[in-house]
C-alpha cells in the first residue's frame, strides 16, 4: 500500500496548480509555492525540470503511487503498441481506485485508495482490497453493503465538482461498468497533464 507522507496540497502549491480541482486547494488563495522562498521569480526550467515536473504531476494526480508502481506501468506501457504516453494514460485509467474515484464512490483518489484497502469495492461481485489492479473493459465495480451506509461515499457522490466521465457507465448508485479505456482527450483532468514529456524523462 502506498501512503502519501507529506501534506497533499503542498504538491499543488509546489506545481503551482489546483492538480484535483478541489475547492480547498491552497492554490485558490495562494498561486506561489510554499516556503520561504515561494515568491522568489522563478528561472526558467530546463527540458529536464519540464519532464520531471510533468512526471511528478501525473505520479501525485494518481494519488502519488511509488515510484517503482509509476515506472513500472511506464515500462508496460512501452511494451505495448502504440504511443506509449497514451498507454500510460489508459494503464493509469484502469487503476481500481481510480475507477472508483471517477465513479464518485469517494470524494479523491486518497479516499478511494482507502475504500479499496478497507475491502468495500466488488469487482464482477468479488471482493478486490488491491488499489492498483486492472480493471478490464467490461468488468462491474459495485460498492460493499456497509459501504452503501457510509456518509463520506454518500458525501462524494453529491459533490459537484466533477462529473463521471463516459467511459464509466453508473447503474444506480452503487454500480458502474468501465466500458473502455480512455483517450487522453476523454479524460477528465483539472489541468493539462504531459504524458509526452513523461516519456522523455524515462527515455533519457
Amino acid at each position: 500500500m502506498s501512503k502519501r507522507k507529506s501534506a497533499k496540497h503542498k504538491l499543488d502549491r509546489r506545481m503551482g496548480e489546483n492538480i484535483w480541482g478541489r475547492p480547498s486547494s491552497p492554490v485558490n488563495r495562494r498561486s506561489y509555492g510554499p516556503g520561504q522562498h515561494g515568491q522568489r521569480r522563478k528561472s526558467k526550467m530546463s527540458d529536464f525540470g519540464l519532464q520531471l515536473r510533468a512526471k511528478q504531476k501525473l505520479k501525485g494526480y494518481y494519488g502519488d503511487v511509488t515510484e517503482k508502481q509509476f515506472k513500472a506501468t511506464y515500462k508496460a506501457a512501452a511494451r505495448m503498441k502504440g504511443d506509449t504516453g497514451l498507454n500510460l494514460i489508459g494503464l493509469l485509467e484502469q487503476r481500481l481506485d481510480m475507477v472508483v474515484y471517477r465513479a464518485k464512490f469517494a470524494p479523491t483518489i486518497f479516499a478511494a485508495r482507502q475504500i479499496v484497502n478497507h475491502g468495500h469495492i466488488r469487482v464482477n461481485g468479488v471482493k478486490c482490497n488491491i488499489a492498483s489492479r486492472k480493471v478490464l473493459p467490461g468488468d462491474v465495480v459495485s460498492l460493499g453493503d456497509k459501504a452503501k451506509e457510509m456518509a463520506l461515499i454518500i458525501e462524494a457522490q453529491s459533490l459537484p465538482e466533477r462529473d463521471i466521465p463516459d467511459y464509466v457507465a453508473p447503474d444506480g448508485t452503487d454500480k458502474v461498468t468501465f466500458t473502455r479505456v480512455p483517450k487522453l482527450d476523454e479524460v477528465p483532468y483539472p489541468v493539462t497533464m504531459e504524458p509526452n514529456l513523461v516519456v522523455e524523462f524515462y527515455s533519457r
